[in-house]
């Protein structure tokens, strides 16, 4: 068995499947050799209220009798079931799972992209210029397409929350999104404690609204309008990871079926963020990886009664006093 991946689904994948099959699979994991980096908490790193956890990949890896190919995945060959990596070697596997997650880019031009850990110096220059009375409004961006909202409305609470306790000029704050409502995903009671939130700290909501760019002091939106905003803090556009050997829809995401079967080619499976399911988000990650690790250890005779993916959406919204909790069934 080959996970491609280390991330929340690749590592979910491999606890479930040694559940489910116990010893029986030889199981390594193809990855860079670093730190598995709990994301879900790195908007508290620029408030200094909280880490992004760090766990060293290979610990994780070796505490479930696996081993770890320290490199990247750079193609598959399904039909001789081997795979490439970016150090040019090639790895044969009976099952392979992929679970790359995605690739984030800047959401358009001029924004301040947060997308976890590696961004908190530049939201702390951003604070640190709010505080200096050096700018006097911020506007926090969902962008278009595919990505997971909720940590747009933390960083937006958590920035008003951290300002009002840090004192300095007023600063005007806004959220512009292309949801008909924020995290409608969730459903109205969601939306209505969210729009409740915002307007008790005085950020304004700019909804069913895309952003093409920012520049001099303006978010230009889709359709010529424009918000005013000294500086523009959005979440990354995101992307699949357009692996060559294997179908992919036109951003690079890969299909895959309820059992998380890749269509169109054997003994492969995705799980993840790398997947053509709309909703990118760890909760639903670790849903799909439990899938698939069912469905492995069914084909290679370990287990029987494999379950599909059957999404529910939890999350924790952080604001910088009491959070809230969510939850929902897509589809």
């Amino acid at each position: 068995m080959l996970i491609a991946g280390g991330g929340v689904a690749a590592l979910e994948a491999l606890l479930a499947l040694r559940a489910a099959a116990g010893e029986l699979p030889h199981i390594s994991v193809l990855a860079p050799d670093g730190d598995f980096v709990l994301r879900a908490s790195a908007v508290l790193e620029p408030f200094a209220r909280g880490h992004a956890r760090r766990i060293p990949l290979r610990a994780i890896v070796e505490s479930q009798a696996a081993e770890l190919l320290s490199d990247r995945l750079a193609e598959v060959h399904p039909d001789r079931n081997v795979v490439t990596t970016a150090g040019g070697d090639e790895v044969a596997y009976d099952e392979l799972l992929i679970a790359l997650g995605a690739r984030g880019e800047d959401a358009f031009p001029g924004a301040v992209t947060f997308g976890g850990p590696q961004d908190r110096d530049a939201l702390i220059a951003v604070l640190g210029e709010a505080e200096r009375g050096e700018i006097s409004s911020i506007a926090f961006v969902v962008p278009s397409g595919a990505t997971w909202p909720l940590p747009l409305y933390e960083l937006a609470l958590l920035t008003r929350a951290h300002l009002r306790d840090h004192g300095g000029p007023p600063v005007a704050l806004a959220v512009v999104t292309p949801e008909d409502r924020p995290l409608e995903v969730f459903g109205a009671g969601a939306s209505d404690d969210l729009e409740a939130r915002l307007a008790a700290d005085e950020i304004t909501l700019h909804t069913m609204t895309r952003v093409r760019g920012h520049a001099d002091g303006v978010l230009a939106l889709e359709g010529g309008g424009r918000v005013t905003a000294h500086r523009a803090i959005a979440l990354p556009c995101l992307s699949g990871p357009a692996i060559p050997g294997l179908p992919q829809d036109d951003l690079g995401f890969i299909p895959a079926d309820d059992h998380a079967r890749v269509r169109g080619v054997t003994h492969v499976y995705a799980a993840g963020d790398c997947t053509s399911f709309p909703l990118k988000q760890g909760g639903l990650a670790a849903q799909q990886a439990d899938a698939a690790a069912q469905a492995i250890a069914e084909a290679i005779g370990a287990s029987t009664g494999a379950l599909p993916f059957t999404p529910v959406l939890r999350g924790l919204l952080l604001t910088g006093n009491e959070p809230s909790y969510f939850r929902a069934y897509p589809g």
